[in-house]
């Protein structure tokens, strides 16, 4: 005779994978954006709502991450100073490096982006 509640917990599971798309009902991953040779290596990066991407500055120059839209900016990073915001709405970031205006990155909130 079939264990009733297994059954009914592997169902459970199997909808709750089958609504998810299959994918992992973990919280977003964090997202990197390095900072080196007066760049933003990625320059673009797609997210889902609720990760965090966090700058790390890897030049022997000082940066600053700022947001067009002035939704986040960052303190002044030197070598190795690293900056996280969490991203909580979709929608499109673009973002500079204030002392450097021509380092510019861009970072994309979107429903079901992994």
């Amino acid at each position: 005779m079939p264990n009733r509640p297994a059954l009914l917990f592997a169902a459970t599971v199997l909808t709750a994978l089958a609504s998810t798309g299959g994918a992992s009902m973990a919280a977003p991953a964090a997202v990197t954006v390095a900072i080196e040779n007066f760049t933003f290596s990625p320059a673009e990066v797609t997210v889902a709502p609720g990760t965090t991407v966090t700058w790390i500055n890897h030049d022997d120059i000082p940066h600053v991450v700022a947001d067009t839209a002035k939704s986040f900016r960052s303190k002044v990073l030197d070598t190795d100073d690293s900056y996280s915001f969490t991203f909580s709405s979709t929608g499109s970031f673009d973002y500079f490096c204030s002392l450097h205006p021509h380092m510019t990155g861009k970072v994309v909130v979107a429903t079901g982006a992994d």
